[in-house]
C-alpha cells in the first residue's frame, strides 16, 4: 500500500475466518538491521494469528521494499497509522492489537496514543533510548533479564510509575535466543480470552 512516504511493504497472516481483530507488528531499529523478517517479530505475528487476528508485519521506511528513509520514529508512526487506517477500511472496524520489538515497541507506544488499541504487547521496548510515552493498563511487557541493549532496570523505571506488570524471562538477552516458544506462549496465554 501507499503511505505518507510512498510504498509500505507488509506481510499478513490471515486466519481466513471471522477475524478477532487486526494485529500490527513493528520491527527493531532499521539502522541496525531490523526488518519485518526478525524472528521476534515473526513470533509475535504468528502468536496473534494463532489467536484469530489478521496479523500484519511491515517494513519501516527505507527497509526492504518500503519507500522513504529513517525518521527517528515520527515517520514510522505515521506509516503505522496509515497502514492501520488502510486495514480498517479493508477489513471493517475490528479491534486493534499493537505489538512491537525494541524500536518497534517505541513506535507502537506512539501509535497507541492515536489508535485506541484493545491490546498492546511490547517486547524489550526501547525505553531510555527514546522518549517512550505511557501506555494503557493491561499492556503486556516482556523483557529479558540479561538484556544488554535495553537494560531491565530502564524498563522498570518506565513501568513502575504506571503500575505495569513486567514478564521477565530469566537469563534471556535482548534477542531472546532460544526463547521464542516462550514468548509465543506468553502472548497467546495472555490474550486468549
Amino acid at each position: 500500500m501507499e503511505g505518507p512516504a510512498g510504498r509500505i511493504e507488509a506481510h499478513a497472516y490471515d486466519p481466513g475466518r471471522k477475524k478477532r481483530g487486526i494485529a500490527l507488528v513493528a520491527h527493531p531499529h532499521p539502522l541496525y538491521g531490523g526488518t519485518m523478517e526478525n524472528k521476534v517479530v515473526q513470533t509475535l505475528a504468528k502468536s496473534f494469528f494463532e489467536l484469530g487476528y489478521l496479523a500484519v508485519r511491515f517494513n519501516f521506511r527505507g527497509v526492504g521494499k518500503s519507500a522513504g528513509s529513517y525518521d527517528e520514529g515520527r515517520g514510522e508512526t505515521e506509516d503505522a497509522l496509515a497502514l492501520l487506517d488502510f486495514l480498517k477500511k479493508r477489513e471493517g472496524d475490528l479491534p486493534i492489537a499493537l505489538s512491537g520489538f525494541s524500536f518497534g515497541g517505541y513506535v507502537q507506544a506512539r501509535v497507541a496514543k492515536f489508535a485506541d488499541p484493545e491490546r498492546i504487547a511490547l517486547v524489550a521496548p526501547a525505553v531510555g533510548k527514546y522518549d517512550m510515552p505511557e501506555v494503557k493498563q493491561g499492556t503486556l511487557l516482556i523483557h529479558g533479564e540479561e538484556d544488554d541493549v535495553i537494560p531491565l532496570s530502564r524498563l522498570f523505571e518506565w513501568a513502575r510509575p504506571q503500575g505495569h506488570a513486567v514478564v521477565v524471562l530469566p537469563g534471556a538477552g535482548h534477542f531472546f535466543h532460544g526463547r521464542l516458544t516462550q514468548i509465543r506462549q506468553i502472548v497467546t496465554d495472555t490474550f486468549r480470552d
